[in-house]
């Protein structure tokens, strides 16, 4: 029997504890019947308590690990999460821009679950020149949304979200989701804003400090929904229901003794 599963790529960084980065694209990828492919920006000695040390992995070698994927198999999409420094946005900027006719979902990755930094300082304003103008849809929280736009505070509610969401897309993308899980009240509220129609996507708050890794599993939901062939608004949809069920069964997952995973398999692994 064959299978023809769409292919998505994930450029990332490794989460040595599973609950991040690349193993959590791959994750969500697989459960929601997509192939993943990757290309690991950097490599992070982590767990659920906090970031012990980062290795960047050099811009040549980037470009060689997108190389060889690209020239084989066919992506249907392209999520980009954690990029680390300089050196990877310039690899990553010049390589895409080859690329065409592949939706590209940029999750700008700046601080960890823990408030640990993710990307250096000096490549946040590179990152905002180079690599948000090739994304089909930018998936910042609450803070990243706020760092990009030079803003001193997050935005406090919906409205100031919306605003904030109209303000990224003249950064050069098509599309911003702002995430609203780092606020507060029953309900996680994200934003998508694509130009001509603003779409609140909500669900209730899960009460769990399992909450390692939402951003990575909620844009790769989205990339995987692109790489089927759903329209944006319907890939965001689905990717929001989906990070609510994982994050609804986090607890029946003991991972670690810090901000553990969510159930990346929450709808595969029953009461096994």
């Amino acid at each position: 029997m064959h299978i023809m599963a769409p292919i998505a790529l994930t450029i990332a960084g490794s989460d040595s504890s599973g609950a991040a980065g690349i193993q959590a694209d791959l994750k969500t990828f697989s459960a929601l019947g997509v192939y993943g492919a990757s290309v690991i920006t950097a490599l992070t000695a982590q767990n659920t308590r906090g970031v012990r040390a980062i290795h960047a992995v050099p811009g040549e070698f980037i470009t060689a690990q997108l190389d060889a994927v690209l020239d084989d198999l066919d992506v249907a999409a392209i999520k980009i999460g954690m990029v680390g420094n300089t050196q990877a946005v310039t690899a990553l900027a010049d390589r895409l821009g080859n690329v065409d006719n592949i939706p590209i979902v940029l999750d700008p990755v700046m601080v960890a679950t823990s408030g640990d930094p993710l990307l250096e300082e000096d490549a946040e304003a590179i990152l905002r020149q180079r690599l948000v103008p090739f994304a089909d849809l930018i998936t910042p929280n609450l803070e990243e949304a706020a760092r990009l736009l030079g803003d001193v505070v997050a935005a406090p509610d919906e409205h100031a979200m919306g605003e904030q969401a109209r303000r990224l897309m003249e950064l050069g993308c098509e599309a911003v989701l702002i995430k609203g899980g780092h606020g507060h009240g029953s309900e996680a509220v994200d934003i998508l804003w694509d130009g001509k129609n603003e779409t609140r996507l909500a669900a209730p708050r899960s009460e769990t400090r399992n909450t390692h890794g939402t951003g990575c599993t909620l844009s790769s939901a989205v990339a995987a929904g692109l790489a089927k062939g759903l329209p944006l608004g319907e890939s965001c949809i689905r990717a929001k229901t989906y990070l609510s069920g994982a994050l609804a069964e986090a607890d029946s997952l003991k991972v670690g003794q810090g901000s553990g995973p969510v159930h990346h398999f929450f709808d595969l692994w029953g009461e096994k």
